[in-house]
């Protein structure tokens, strides 16, 4: 049918093709007034959209039905497996944030280690909400890219990708430093710390990926270690009763209230860095078993109060200060002063495979966050594709690798700075949840979940954010310039990818600004090339999924796109509800829309299915796109489905 057709809600689709169309009526393309004083403008016409009926085949339906089996059966995750996954980052981190603190908080280490962990109660609920209500892969970028716009959430990637990359080097070059410290090696501590990158480059080429089984083995073994150094500490501490204890005490206590307060919070700021790995839980929410999400918050937070506040007890009772300061593996030195050599090495050794873990933590989810912006076409597909013999994306691995040893090649190799400064990111990362729930609360207010959050603890948790952060640049300034120079050319990098298309129309401006550049014989195809560039990028489709034809509604899903997405080519879905038919003004008022937007074409297209998660993915298999290019409203608390089983983008109210 063409645009000018009535509508049909009555007609007979049994007999119905899987597609059918029907050539619109010929108009001509709209005069849109050229920024272009030498070239024809004519490639920013899209061309006019038309209807289209169709029915899923029997391929699709079962597509569909096979991707949301997939999905449900990936939650396989229970509440110790998933603690597993984060939980060797969350402890493992104690090996070198004990250092830090007591570098800036001597004897009121243990304060101020303890302080930082109850923080995090604040950040509980928070995460939990959004767990609830966007259980999906991803997060915080995900969160944002639900709840904002797709430039927002870019710069939650941004932030991402740095922190994994914080993660993967400052592992290797704490394993490297504990290494170094029991073994005399033939070269440089940092050159350990490359040669771990790389060993690990090469493991996650083989295609092996972080097993859950194998996370718990290794944290059942950080655990059992941590009991065993906590143990003979204790009875150490017995044995020589508070002298040591008092002496620190005397010592290196400040002389008055604001020296203690100072210190204190200093302490507090770099304290956040023994919680780091507790982010990284809401990047797998979609493999974690219904209910459980908030128990491994829990097994989590608890742990990690205890184990820094005690561990940190146990150094100022049984180590003089000035080893502890002078030394760069506090927990090696308090097992050999405890229990003796046969301590220090197995704490050495869990050291290392608990920090080597960490490392694969960060490439994985690296290679995931990678995959997901390639679906979002930010990256190029080639992100995702593929060792013909192990099915590892090689591009993602090799890029991160590449990308994490030049932030550690251009901090001198510093593991200080590189601790410091992931501190930095970890707490900004940390300030994105709050700041997704309050743009949650305000644009997708409708979209079911529980608990709900007091908006005070969301604003506090807001402000301690910033606040910690300011803490962290006053301990040391120069940490802020390398966060600040990472930060803004990942977002760059970002930016460029997202805006390809503009970018070649920029290029396709300077060179008509240049008249003789048309004539030249190795010139003159310039134009038509990056037209034809530009067309390809462009002509990638995209789908708005309406229910109505609400002319308002619809008109803001596509400035939307617009503004978000670099496509020419547009889809407004309508599930056909057989008993109800079509909206009578629904084909009319596409009809206005396409004619609006003259530069992207916009077709009407007719599903003759209910609207169900199955058929959402057949319809996403029928045309070629994953289904996080299908955009929808807010659902309410009537809608029968789970956001997380859709996998479609929430785009407005």
């Amino acid at each position: 049918m063409d645009w000018d057709a009535p509508p049909n809600a009555e007609a007979d689709v049994s007999d119905m093709e899987p597609w059918i169309a029907i050539e619109p009526i010929q108009r001509p393309s709209m005069a849109v007034p050229s920024r272009f004083l030498n070239l024809s403008n004519d490639f920013e016409f899209a061309g006019w959209g038309s209807v289209v009926h169709t029915k899923l085949t029997a391929e699709d339906e079962l597509a569909g039905k096979t991707r949301v089996t997939s999905l449900r059966e990936q939650k396989v995750l229970g509440q110790y497996t998933a603690t597993a996954l984060a939980g060797n980052a969350v402890l493992g981190s104690v090996f070198y944030a004990l250092p830090a603190v007591a570098a800036v908080a001597s004897v009121y280490s243990p304060i101020s280690l303890f302080t930082a962990a109850l923080a995090l109660f604040l950040w509980r609920p928070i995460m939990e909400e959004l767990g609830s209500a966007l259980p999906i892969t991803g997060a915080p970028y995900s969160y944002i890219l639900n709840v904002s716009t797709k430039s927002f959430a870019l710069i939650g990637a941004s932030l991402l990708l740095l922190d994994f990359a914080s993660t993967a080097v400052v592992s290797a070059a704490t394993a490297a430093s504990y290494l170094s410290a029991e073994v005399a090696l033939p070269f440089p501590s940092f050159v350990g710390a490359i040669i771990v990158l790389v060993l690990f480059t090469i493991i996650s080429l083989s295609g092996m990926k972080e097993s859950a089984r194998l996370a718990l083995a290794v944290l059942s073994l950080h655990i059992g270690s941590m009991v065993a150094l906590i143990v003979a500490s204790a009875v150490h501490w017995g044995r020589i009763g508070n002298a040591q204890l008092e002496q620190n005490w005397h010592t290196h206590s400040a002389s008055s209230g604001s020296d203690i307060a100072h210190q204190i919070f200093n302490g507090f700021c770099l304290g956040m860095l023994g919680l780091t790995g507790f982010e990284c839980t809401p990047s797998y929410i979609a493999k974690i078993k219904p209910g459980r999400f908030p128990l491994v918050l829990r097994n989590l937070h608890i742990p990690a109060i205890m184990l820094n506040f005690l561990v940190m007890t146990l150094l100022m009772a049984v180590v003089p200060m000035e080893k502890v300061l002078a030394a760069e593996n506090v927990l090696s030195l308090l097992a050999e002063v405890s229990g003796g050599r046969w301590l220090r090495i197995w704490v050495v050794v869990d050291a290392i495979i608990v920090l080597c873990g960490g490392v694969l933590t960060g490439i994985v989810s690296a290679c995931e966050l990678f995959e997901q912006l390639a679906h979002d076409r930010v990256l190029p597909a080639v992100f995702i594709t593929p060792l013909p013999l192990t099915g590892a994306p090689y591009i993602s691995v090799l890029s991160f690798i590449g990308f994490s040893g030049l932030v550690y090649a251009t901090t001198g190799a510093s593991l200080a700075i590189m601790s410091k400064m992931f501190s930095l990111v970890w707490l900004t990362v940390m300030a994105l949840f709050p700041i997704s729930l309050l743009v949650l609360k305000f644009n997708r207010g409708r979209l079911p979940r529980s608990p709900h959050t007091p908006l005070t603890v969301v604003l506090l948790t807001l402000a301690l954010s910033p606040t910690v952060f300011a803490g962290n640049i006053a301990i040391d300034p120069s940490t802020a310039g390398y966060f600040c120079a990472y930060f803004f050319a990942i977002v760059i990098l970002f930016a460029a990818t997202q805006n390809k298309a503009k970018l070649l129309g920029t290029l396709y401006w300077l060179y008509d600004q240049y008249p003789l550049l048309h004539r030249w014989k190795l010139s003159r195809m310039w134009g038509s090339k990056l037209i034809t560039k530009i067309a390809k990028m462009k002509r990638k489709t995209v789908c708005v999924l309406v229910k109505s034809d609400e002319i308002n509604h619809i008109f803001h899903m596509i400035m939307y796109v617009r503004r978000n997405e670099e496509t020419s080519y547009l889809k407004i879905v309508h599930f056909v509800d057989e008993e109800r038919g079509v909206p009578s003004e629904l084909e009319a008022n596409a009809k206005i829309l396409d004619e609006a937007f003259p530069e992207i074409t916009i077709d009407l297209l007719m599903v003759h299915s209910p609207l169900e998660p199955s058929t959402i993915a057949a319809l996403a298999h029928q045309l070629a796109i994953p289904p996080s290019l299908m955009f929808i409203s807010c659902p309410g608390a009537h809608f029968p489905y789970a956001v997380g089983d859709l996998g479609t983008r929430i785009i407005t109210r």
